[in-house]
Order: structure tokens, then C-alpha cells, then sequence
């Protein structure tokens, strides 16, 4: 796994044949076979992964040589090779950024290598919460040690070892066998999954609890023209004394996620996710039961299982200031017309620039879920959790554990590289929980009294500098937690550094950045116009239903594009309109048209909509329209035609009505006309 021989990339013919899996002591198969063009070898071989929330610092480095490489990633942890491979793109752009990415690589250039340690003494006061997306690490903890090596005996075969301690908890994070080639790589052991492009808050898997040991099937360089990717997963999660089956018994609950991808132009990638916990106690935990029920989500999975959906996608936006933008549009069990509608709905966002004002970065990521996410389920009683934390946001820690409330949480960070060396961070986080008790957990728990919940807030302050063969730095960390209570932590860390020869020595001359004009065909504007609306209204079964008369309302719209070929575009967008009365936001993840002449182009987009309602109402929405082009230099004029289909919201509020159903169905129809303005 020689750098070298990594960045040495060979051109190949990629053909697949069928693949099938099956789970728990179970056998994958995925037959995708690389053919080289060239006598060299036939295969990449295993990849080592780069450590996951655990060296932010050179994490963030890495995220930012992604983006500027054009590689829409929507998973994690990063493959080294993956990193590799985006290297000299990136360099075109960012040589200091990417000397230092290089520097701190070069740890996996050899047979076997130290790859990360990391040590930090702790003095903290106050609550004694959790630090988000740190394993599952309480604020008091004084102490904060991890490490990871490796053993390669040869290009197919990794052992890898690794742990992360803390106050209360030890867990062998890093620790795997990994096994085959570049198309299809298996780790068993502890391996850690995030199947999200959010860096701050996946709904699904994130660091937030401890890694669980998995056996893992995935590709980390794309297959065939359509750079296809996957991931397939079997984990144990913690033990239980609350499952109920025929009667209330105590087990291991399995999970069980994929993830299948796919990036068919440079810069845009869009995937689905799966999870399904099953197993334990009385409940079915066969291969056969998995696979026959693994992709019907309205079968056994919701009266035997406990299962979560996404749909993700990343954009990337290249020129001068460069940026990503991503979405996860996620869902429990699935909603009514359909099992591509996922019922209690969150959508998260993020916008993501590696490099602005020549020495910053910045991130945005914002998230909001509906009712009844990591509430108790009425088949396993902690939900999808382990060791008692959740498996995916970190804001669903910060409530009473089982309260089905929505919640809304937010993120900025702000980077910066100064010239005399090192790295400095600055992050805010905010949570706000509903002020409601969790609608149909009520049910489950009759008299359970609703809990006043505080806004959270945290501030988190990070430097770290190399210095001889270490990086060393402190951080500073505070806020409020939902109970009202404050907590402080400060911490001063120490981290292997790399051998003399490939440590980062700090500043970097900054003349060896370069800033490329924006491509030709890339481009961002601003939408302007009106709407036409009308809503169908479902409220409950045996309530009429009800069509609004035809409505107008404001439209604006903010969105970007790049040229993917000679007449294709493809992009992203926001929208926000006035429909009978109340507020709809629509993001378009996918935002395509074909350009049939310099004046005319039509096109076809699909995403997902909240509609703000009394508690608010998602699903996903689709549409076509058509431009008229350069109307006026850099100006075009808009017409689409959007549908929404089922917009859920479930009953939540006193003056809801109460029936059969927990939810209310909103179809929304609009027309829109605008003028976008092109920069």
C-alpha cells in the first residue's frame, strides 16, 4: 500500500455481475471485476481507514482536499487510498493545504506504522453530559487517550489495531482484519460507520455512541462509468433487558445497514440507506429472515424490526471559492402511499467552503427531525442505541431518554490557518427539543408528565500545532444543556506527529496556492418570482377531505450549477415560498437540465419539502420547468411545475385531531415564474 504505487493510477475497464448477500455469519458476494488495460497489478489491494473524530485538525485538512479534488464522499471513515487518489487535484489548487495532507500520509506508506496517538488531560466543572460525537465520551471525563497501527504482510491483508478510553469505558475503536481489493474490501472487527455527507450530525450512524463490532463488506474506489459504491454491514449492539416479543425478555439486538451510491458526473453523488435492527430475545434473527425482509420495509420489518431510511447527496461547486453542498433526507418506517415515503421525517443541510479569504474555512450543517426519532419503539424499548447513547445525532442525547420529541440542531465552524503555523478552530453548536411529549409514545407510556426543555448551546475553542515529533494544542469547551445546567472543559492534548521526516513544521509559504478562475459552465444565482398553489388537505380518516382554492404567493430561490457535459447541467437549490398561508421550503438535491439551444433549456429536479405547519410537515417533492436564457445578459426567466405528495405531520398538539390515524396528508401543487439572476 505504497504511496507511490497509489498515486500511480492505472486506466481500467470496469464490468459487474450480479451481487448477493445475506447477514449474521453470513457470506457476502459482490462480483464486480476490475480489468486492467496495462501489465501492472490487477488490483489496489486493502486500504487502511484514517481515524474518525479522533485528530480533528488534520480531519478537517483531509475534508477540505476532498472538496477541492472534486470527490463528493458520502461516507465515512476516509480510506487512505481514497485521499491519495485526490491528492494531485487538489495540489493544482492548495499546494501548502495539500503538503500537509501529504506530510501526515506518508504513516501509511510502509508495512507497519504507528498511525495515531493521541492523549489529552482534561479539568472540567458542571453538568456532566455527553461530548458529541466522541464515542460516547461524558463531559467530566479527565482523561481522553486513543491510539491506531497497522499491520500490512501484504496488499491484500490488514490488521489493524486501535482503542479509545475514557472516564468509564474502553472500546477497541480501529481494531479489524481487513481482507481483497479496492472493488471489495472486508473488515471484521471494529470498524466505525457514518453513512452521511454531514460531518457534525448523521441521523442514522455517527461516532456518538461506542463503535460496535461489525463485519463489513464495501468499495472505496467507484465501479463502472456511473461510479458505483456500496457498503454492507452486520453489528451487535449492546445487551438489553427490554425487548418485547411474546413477552418481555433481554437480548442483543443486530443491526443491519447498506449503503448503495453513486457518482455518474465529477462532482455530484447521490445514495439511499438502509438500517434494520432485528434480533434478540424472542424476536427472528435468522440470515432468512433478513433477507427476505430487508427490502420490504412495510413487511415484517415494522412488526418485527426497527428500521431507518435515508436518501443522500452532495454537489460540488468548483472556481475560485469552491464549496460543497449536502443533504440527508432520513425517515423511520415509511409513510402512507409508498416505501420511497419515510414517515417522521428529518432533513439535514450543510454548505461546506474549504478555502475563503485565502487563510479560512468554513461549515454550516443544520438538521431537524420530527417526533418519535430515538424514541422508544414498541418492539425494543431503547430504540437504536448502544451502551444507552444513540447511534446517530447527537442532539437525540440531549432529552429524556425516550421522549419522542422533534428537535432542530446547528452547527458553524470557522477555520483558520494563520501564517505562523498550526490550526485554529472555533465551532458553535445550538439545539432546540419541541416543548411537546412524544404524540404516540404517549400510548407506550400513559401519564408520563412533558418536560420543559432549555435551548442547548455549546462553544468549543481548538489550536494545534506540530512541535519535534508531536502536535500538541488545547481546547476549550463550554454551554448549557437542555436541563438549564452549565458545564466547562478544558483540555491540553498531545499527538504523535509522524518521524522527523514527514511531520508538518508548521507555516507553509503561502504564495504556493494558486485561486483557478470559476469553471466554464459553472455558475450560482438568484431566483425571484411568484407561485401558484393548491393544497389537498387530509386531516383524518372520516374528516372530509378539503382543496384550497387556487392561491399566489412570493417565491425566491438560491441555488448553484456546473456544466457536466456539452448540453448537460447539473445542481442544487433552495426555495422558499408562501403557500395558502404558510411557509414552504423545498431543496432540490437533484437539479438537472439539457440545454437544446443557447436560449432554451428545460429540465427536471427532485428533493424534499417542509411545510410549517402547527408542528412541521415533510416529505419529498419532485417537479419539470423550463428557461428562457439570457433574457437579458446573465438573466433568465423560470417556469416550473412542482408536486409534493403525502406532506406528513403527525398528531402532536392538544387541538390535533385524534382517530385511527397519527397523521395528517398534505398534497401541494405549485406553479412557479421567476427571474434568475446568473453570477
Amino acid at each position: 500500500m505504497t504511496v507511490s504505487r497509489v498515486l500511480s493510477c492505472t486506466p481500467r475497464v470496469m464490468s459487474c455481475s450480479k451481487a448477493f448477500w445475506q447477514g449474521m455469519g453470513v457470506a457476502f458476494v459482490i462480483t464486480c471485476v476490475s480489468v486492467p488495460l496495462t501489465n501492472t497489478a490487477w488490483a489496489e489491494g486493502v486500504s487502511a481507514y484514517l481515524p474518525l473524530n479522533l485528530e480533528p485538525e488534520i480531519e478537517r485538512q483531509i475534508e477540505r482536499v476532498l472538496i477541492l479534488a472534486d470527490e463528493p464522499i458520502l461516507k465515512r471513515p476516509f480510506a487512505v487510498n481514497l485521499v491519495l487518489d485526490a491528492l494531485p487535484q487538489a495540489c493544482s489548487v492548495d499546494r501548502a493545504l495539500c503538503t500537509r495532507v501529504e506530510r501526515y500520509l506518508q504513516r501509511y506508506s510502509r508495512d507497519y506504522a504507528l498511525t495515531h496517538a493521541s492523549a489529552a488531560a482534561t479539568y472540567s466543572r458542571g453538568a456532566n453530559g455527553t461530548v458529541p460525537d466522541q464515542y460516547g465520551m461524558p463531559v467530566r471525563s479527565e482523561r481522553e487517550l486513543s491510539v491506531q497501527g497497522y499491520v500490512e504482510p501484504n496488499d491484500y491483508l490488514l490488521i489493524s489495531g486501535g482503542a479509545v478510553s475514557y472516564k468509564g469505558r474502553t472500546v477497541p475503536t480501529g481494531s479489524m482484519l481487513s481482507l481483497g481489493t479496492h472493488w471489495a474490501q472486508l473488515d471484521i472487527g471494529y470498524r466505525d460507520h457514518w453513512l452521511s455527507p454531514m460531518t457534525d450530525s448523521d441521523m442514522l450512524l455517527s461516532t456518538e455512541a461506542p463503535t460496535t463490532p461489525s463485519v463489513t463488506l464495501s468499495n472505496y474506489e467507484p465501479l463502472t462509468r456511473v461510479g458505483f459504491q456500496y457498503e454492507f454491514f452486520l453489528t451487535r449492539l449492546s445487551r438489553t433487558n427490554i425487548i418485547y416479543g411474546a413477552k418481555e425478555s433481554s437480548g442483543n439486538p443486530r443491526l443491519f445497514g447498506a449503503q448503495l451510491s453513486f457518482e455518474p458526473f465529477p462532482g455530484w453523488s447521490l445514495g439511499v440507506n438502509r438500517l434494520l435492527q432485528y434480533g434478540g430475545g424472542p424476536l427472528p434473527g435468522s440470515a432468512r429472515f433478513l433477507a427476505r425482509d430487508f427490502f420490504k420495509p412495510s413487511g415484517l420489518s415494522q412488526t418485527q424490526g426497527n428500521q431507518e431510511a435515508s436518501y443522500v447527496s452532495r454537489f460540488l461547486f468548483p472556481g475560485k471559492t469552491p464549496f460543497a453542498v449536502y443533504f440527508q433526507y432520513a425517515g423511520q418506517d415509511n409513510s402512507n402511499g409508498g416505501s420511497y415515503l419515510l414517515g417522521n421525517a428529518a432533513l439535514s443541510g450543510g454548505i461546506d467552503f474549504p478555502r475563503i479569504w485565502h487563510y479560512f474555512d468554513l461549515t454550516y450543517e443544520i438538521a431537524e427531525w420530527q417526533n418519535l426519532w430515538y424514541a422508544k419503539h414498541y418492539i425494543f424499548a431503547n430504540g437504536m442505541t448502544n451502551d444507552g447513547l444513540v447511534l446517530g445525532n447527537w442532539g437525540a442525547d440531549q432529552r429524556r431518554f425516550g421522549d419522542g420529541v422533534g428537535a432542530r440542531s446547528q452547527m458553524l465552524r470557522v477555520g483558520w490557518t494563520p501564517p505562523f503555523g498550526g490550526y485554529l478552530e472555533e465551532r458553535v453548536r445550538t439545539l432546540v427539543n419541541q416543548n411537546y411529549y412524544g404524540g404516540d409514545q404517549r400510548i407506550y407510556n400513559p401519564g408520563v408528565i412533558p418536560f420543559h426543555y432549555h435551548h442547548y448551546y455549546d462553544f468549543s475553542v481548538r489550536y494545534s500545532r506540530p512541535w519535534k515529533d508531536l502536535t500538541v494544542g488545547g481546547e476549550a469547551f463550554g454551554g448549557r444543556d437542555v436541563d438549564g445546567k452549565r458545564f466547562t472543559r478544558l483540555s491540553a492534548f498531545v499527538r504523535y506527529g509522524g518521524d522527523e521526516h514527514t511531520r508538518d513544521d508548521g507555516a507553509l509559504d503561502e504564495d504556493s496556492d494558486s485561486s483557478p478562475p470559476d469553471q466554464p459552465g459553472a455558475e450560482r444565482f438568484v431566483d425571484a418570482g411568484m407561485n401558484a398553489n393548491k393544497v389537498r388537505t387530509d386531516l383524518e380518516k372520516g374528516i372530509p377531505i378539503t382543496i384550497s382554492k387556487l392561491g399566489f404567493g412570493p417565491h425566491l430561490g438560491l441555488g448553484a450549477r456546473r456544466a457536466v457535459s456539452a448540453n448537460n447541467d447539473l445542481g442544487v437549490r433552495a426555495e422558499l415560498d408562501q403557500v395558502n398561508g404558510h411557509t414552504l421550503i423545498g431543496v432540490r438535491a437533484v437539479d438537472y437540465r439539457y440545454r437544446f439551444t443557447k436560449k432554451f433549456a428545460l429540465g427536471f429536479f427532485m428533493g424534499a419539502t417542509r411545510y410549517n405547519l402547527a408542528t412541521p410537515a415533510y416529505s419529498v417533492y419532485a417537479g419539470v420547468g423550463g428557461a428562457w436564457r439570457d433574457i437579458l445578459p446573465k438573466y433568465d426567466i423560470g417556469i416550473d411545475l412542482r408536486y409534493a405528495q403525502n406532506v406528513a405531520r403527525d398528531h402532536m398538539l392538544a387541538g390535533d385531531p385524534q382517530g385511527v390515524r397519527p397523521e395528517s396528508f398534505y398534497k401541494i401543487e405549485t406553479a412557479l415564474w421567476y427571474v434568475s439572476r446568473r453570477f
